[in-house]
């Protein structure tokens, strides 16, 4: 018998969407989460990490194996609300959906491991074996938070892990990585008229974008079979105060995702040899990589992976299918000096409503998940 009825359950998710968690304010939820589990007497710890910015880590069970679970806490700005049909920081229930801003990515899947374990530490379990909850600041910019999980040591003892991003009824394996790339460009003013006394800053940015978008679009037919193809964006750029002056300075930002073939410090290195091409022309460009997270990729028929697989039919009656996903993970940082055949997925309820208006998570769903868990934490750590 459940000690979390199912009324509570959606309440847990509910308080913690109603935390505007938005890049920051992570303190919040961490101190929600450890109040809620310390009403069950599960002890936790609060990691202070920056300003109101923290991670959270709590234990149950003992010994090995250790199956690491973990999720965000943070979420991306909702944007204006009044786009929105219902408050984004209130959840509310239509249609057999929970709406509000991380009711999908993540604190659907934060919400349901945390009853779970909840739930599982009510009846003495696990009986062998710990599950070690790691939950994250700055997923969304950076993954800050699980580099500090890694570098404390948290993933040493770790025999598997399991994200619960939202994923629904598919088991991940693999995600693309990430890279945030800003480059600014150097010119000098004049007036438009006599522009042979200036150097505009637009012009050689403009053909480095062209170029980017040349090399990693058209010439690139690297792809691979899980992950599909690299993918360069440019998704921010500005240039110039006035319309008739020539502008001394550009920036650009571009955003590209990651595949092993085609791997961060390859991108890096093809980068700054366009950008050493316009600085032959006379250029003046600087390049910084603000932001970098390797792609990852394990086997598929892990006995993590097989479990969940298994258990995902039985609750949904249909096959599970196996594979990865565009989005990078926590396991950018927590993967790191995994071999490949270390048991990890990404499993979660959700949908593809993430960062949009009117976010949302399947009712049933979630609280099935609440239950798939305890399943999945349970059989793997005794079989």
């Amino acid at each position: 018998m459940s000690i979390i009825n199912e009324d509570e359950r959606i309440q847990i998710l509910k308080d913690l969407v109603a935390i505007p968690s938005v890049n920051e304010h992570e303190l919040q939820v961490a101190n929600y989460l450890q109040q809620l589990l310390a009403s069950h007497q599960i002890e936790s710890k609060v990691l202070p990490v920056t300003g109101d910015r923290a991670n959270l880590v709590a234990e149950i069970g003992h010994g090995q194996p250790v199956l690491a679970i973990s999720g965000h806490m943070d979420v991306v700005d909702p944007g204006t609300k009044t786009d929105w049909d219902s408050d984004p920081f209130t959840l509310t229930e239509r249609q057999g959906k929970l709406f509000g801003r991380g009711a999908t990515d993540m604190k659907g899947g934060l919400a349901a491991m945390v009853i779970a374990m909840i739930e599982l530490a009510a009846q003495g379990k696990p009986e062998k074996g710990t599950i070690r909850l790691m939950a994250t600041m700055g997923e969304e910019v950076g993954e800050l938070g699980s580099k500090h999980f890694l570098d404390a040591g948290y993933m040493k003892d770790v025999d598997a892990l399991l994200i619960g991003e939202p994923s629904g009824w598919f088991v991940a394996h693999a995600h693309k990585g990430s890279m945030d790339i800003r480059f600014t460009s150097h010119g000098r003013a004049a007036h438009s008229s006599m522009p042979e006394q200036g150097f505009n800053a637009i012009d050689p940015l403009l053909q480095l974008l062209q170029d980017g978008n040349h090399l990693f679009r058209e010439m690139n037919q690297q792809t691979n079979e899980l992950l599909g193809p690299l993918t360069f964006n440019t998704t921010i750029i500005h240039g110039g105060q006035q319309v008739n002056s020539i502008p001394d300075k550009a920036i650009a930002e571009v955003n590209i995702r990651t595949i092993p073939e085609s791997n961060n410090a390859e991108v890096t290195k093809e980068l700054k040899r366009l950008v050493a091409i316009q600085k032959e022309d006379g250029a003046q460009i600087d390049m910084d990589v603000y932001m970098s997270q390797p792609s990852r990729a394990v086997q598929g028929d892990s006995k993590l992976a097989d479990l969940v697989a298994e258990l995902g039919k039985q609750a949904s009656g249909k096959e599970l299918k196996r594979g990865g996903i565009a989005p990078v993970t926590d396991a950018s940082n927590l993967l790191a000096g995994k071999p490949q055949d270390f048991p990890f997925i990404i499993f979660g309820p959700g949908n593809n409503t993430p960062h949009q208006v009117n976010e949302s998570v399947p009712k049933k769903m979630y609280l099935q998940f609440c239950d798939l868990y305890q399943q999945v934490f349970e059989h793997y750590l005794t079989d």
